[in-house]
């Protein structure tokens, strides 16, 4: 289905059943199936909405701006607009930190926050030159290649592998330059420090792109009720990697922190 939110048209998957939802958020080249096999060990026990974010996917790529804040402030405004009042959101890479910045709001409903692989709320360390390449990655299928070669350490299916390619050329022009241009390096490290809910940080042992070592320092470390956990020999796309893995320990977390979260 298509949501209208600030002035952009978001295409929104949704399936399960539950009284808590879950919003997935994806990451810079990802989209709604990012979430597929996740949220397929999730959705007996909570509804599951999983969306492309503006200029990705199937969403309007109509829009001017494309930072940080338009994804959070299209995140909230989505929630709003499906009347979600008991809500967790996932966020990955990318997705997860529009979700510090909206879960730094401290919005009306919000349980708890998931962060896997997340970018960090500083501006990210990465040399001025690569951003300025990573601007190029998905304009061909070869440099969607590239990129995520360098960027996954557990084989995938081949029809995974090739939903991958296809969502990241997928979009368009100015949303594939504002991460890493200008999304990436926006400082949001003093608004994460108000976030209250409780989180779950899932880092990848052998992450390339968001280290393990940088989301225990600049994540972690300044998200007050933060807990990080390791996926062993997982690289940057680990909903992808180890889908079942995320949804067990999604599931066992929200069974801890989420009063009437699993069924």
């Amino acid at each position: 289905m298509k949501v209208r939110v600030n002035g952009v048209e978001l295409f929104v998957e949704s399936s399960g059943q539950g009284d808590v939802a879950l919003v997935f958020m994806h990451y810079y080249g990802g989209s709604s199936r990012t979430w597929l096999e996740v949220i397929d060990g999730l959705k007996e026990q909570y509804r599951c909405y999983a969306y492309d974010h503006r200029g990705w996917g199937e969403s309007d790529k109509s829009a001017v701006s494309y930072g940080i804040t338009d994804l959070a402030d299209d995140a909230e405004a989505l929630i709003r607009e499906l009347g979600l009042t008991r809500y967790v959101l996932v966020g990955h890479s990318m997705g997860a930190k529009a979700a510090q910045l909206l879960a730094s709001r401290c919005p009306e409903g919000l349980e708890a926050l998931v962060l896997v692989a997340p970018s960090p709320p500083t501006p990210q360390d990465m040399p001025p030159d690569f951003r300025q390449a990573m601007v190029h990655f998905y304009d061909t299928r070869e440099g969607a290649e590239a990129a995520f070669n360098n960027i996954v350490r557990l084989p995938l299916k081949e029809h995974v592998r090739e939903m991958v390619l296809e969502d990241m050329q997928k979009s368009c022009p100015p949303a594939r330059a504002a991460w890493p241009e200008t999304a990436m390096i926006e400082d949001i490290s003093a608004s994460v420090a108000s976030i209250q809910a409780p989180t779950l940080i899932l880092a990848g042992e052998m992450d390339p792109v968001d280290r393990l070592e940088a989301v225990e320092r600049e994540v972690a470390g300044r998200i007050p009720p933060a807990r990080l956990e390791v996926l062993r020999n997982t690289g940057h796309l680990s909903p992808l990697e180890v889908p079942r893995e995320i949804a067990e320990r999604i599931t066992a977390f929200l069974s801890e922190t989420v009063p009437g979260a699993s069924a």
